[in-house]
């Protein structure tokens, strides 16, 4: 694979399980429909993020593929509605984009 998307999420730690129960409604989107990305999800046990971060990423061949994506992401109104409900348990949210290392 060549490209990554990476969407990092902090939430409440109080609000913990109720942050992951939505999230679980995210992975029955990208089961149930075929248009959704079908990306994986990380808890921190150690390292640069605290314990309370999700991480989804999902490979891409081109970084085309990975904007048509992210912009699908960030219209879909499915998608939109739920991350509204999340997001009043965030603490902060940022994206990344990689792109691979060719030496």
């Amino acid at each position: 694979m060549g490209y990554k998307l990476r969407f990092v999420q902090k939430f409440q730690l109080s609000k913990a399980f109720e942050f992951l129960e939505i999230e679980k409604q995210f992975e029955e989107f990208e089961q149930k429909y075929p248009e959704f990305p079908k990306g994986k999800r990380y808890l921190p046990i150690c390292g640069m993020h605290p314990s309370n971060t999700l991480i989804w990423e999902c490979d891409f061949d081109t970084l085309d593929e990975l904007q048509a994506t992210h912009n699908f992401l960030m219209s879909d109104n499915r998608h939109e509605e739920l991350f509204q409900v999340q997001s009043q348990y965030m603490l902060d949210a940022y994206t990344e984009i990689y792109r691979p290392y060719n030496s």
